[in-house]
């Protein structure tokens, strides 16, 4: 099954150690890990929510606001997609990585499309 990992990260906390050339060294050796294993398919870091849009379309009409978009002080700043046989093992794998130690990170399983073949 597939997995969506959204790193969480709190605007107001410390990101000092997420610039330090140490912590990027420990992302890189997990993303080169996971990528050797298989496990991950895609993922990297977001901009900054005020450089995205907000997009709806009604009657016809698109109508597009500027970020940032929720009420909130953590955006997600980065994404991962990964692939495991549960959520214990993508839990795991999550849990390994080093964003984990602080961001939040939301874990969510991926659902097939109706059409798409089963991965089983």
């Amino acid at each position: 099954m597939k997995y969506l990992l959204m790193f969480w990260d709190d605007d107001a906390a410390d990101t000092q150690a997420q610039n330090e050339d140490g912590f990027l060294a420990e992302i890189r050796t997990w993303v080169d890990g996971m990528n050797d294993q298989g496990i991950r398919l895609s993922g990297g870091p977001l901009r900054a929510a005020g450089d995205g849009k907000l997009l709806r379309v009604r009657d016809g009409e698109m109508l597009v606001s500027d970020g940032p978009f929720a009420e909130t002080k953590e955006q997600i700043g980065g994404y991962d997609v990964i692939e495991c046989p549960d959520l214990a093992a993508a839990l795991e794998v999550a849990a390994a990585h080093p964003l984990a130690r602080v961001c939040t990170v939301e874990i969510r399983p991926i659902d097939l499309l109706p059409w798409e073949p089963s991965a089983e």
